[in-house]
């Protein structure tokens, strides 16, 4: 087993019908850029009434038709948000407490430990986080948090602490595959490859997810150089 082996993420992606809110974060092949997607999939009519909007450098999801939600608690929240030399992605509202703790001077994992799994149960999801720090090099950390067993009665956390290589990224998503109960990720984030076109590797993730469950894509390369950033946002329910 070649522990070093760089998956493609395409073929991650189209063998999974069902990898749920994934986040991958890396590092492009040339080095220049650091690199960020997150997307979001859905299969009730709640989950699939969402959209990715822009506010300035932080994005946020919102319902596209507002009078269809049925429970806003796990579906709108903001799951990117900059904070100084920080950038903070996760899959649902522990984005706020991370961007709290860190403004007041804390950490990543202080601000994990006071947060757990989504209380949807039997699903017990996952929440999964990133954070890029850009110093005088750029590292990342991701964190998983599940529960402990199939009654949610304790919570897990596990974080990885990452130094950026050129070309390498990591993927963490909220499921392993489909299923009833859907059964939680598993295991280290996958190593996958980055590419240096951000209009290539966003539609390259785009085409890959079930495209019956699929809902919106976000997309952000950031210029290790200069700071400038570059975005791509996909929402289905604008294209569909």
């Amino acid at each position: 087993m070649n522990v070093y082996k760089i998956d493609s993420l395409a073929d991650i992606l189209a063998n999974n019908t069902y990898p749920g809110r994934g986040i991958v974060v890396g590092k492009t092949p040339d080095g220049t850029r650091a690199a960020i997607a997150y997307f979001i999939m859905g299969r009730s009519e709640n989950s699939r009434n969402r959209i990715f909007k822009e506010e300035g450098e932080n994005v946020t999801i919102y319902p596209h038709d507002p009078s269809k939600v049925e429970d806003p608690s796990l579906i709108i929240y903001s799951p990117i948000k900059v904070w100084e030399n920080k950038t903070i992605v996760t899959n649902g509202d522990q984005t706020d407490t991370v961007y709290d703790f860190i403004k007041n001077g804390k950490t990543f994992e202080e601000a994990l430990k006071t947060r757990e799994f989504e209380p949807d149960a039997p699903n017990f999801t996952p929440r999964i986080s990133a954070m890029l720090t850009f110093d005088e090099s750029y590292t990342y950390k991701m964190s998983i948090l599940k529960s402990a067993d199939e009654t949610g009665s304790a919570c897990n956390r596990y974080t990885y602490c990452y130094n950026s290589i050129a070309g390498l990224g990591h993927f963490i998503h909220t499921y392993n595959c489909d299923g009833n109960p859907i059964p939680t990720f598993t295991g280290e984030p996958e190593r996958v490859a980055i590419l240096d076109d951000i209009d290539a590797f966003t539609d390259m993730i785009w085409t890959n997810l079930n495209k019956d469950n699929k809902i919106s894509l976000y997309v952000r390369y950031i210029d290790l150089a200069t700071g400038e950033v570059e975005n791509r946002m996909i929402n289905g329910k604008e294209i569909g």
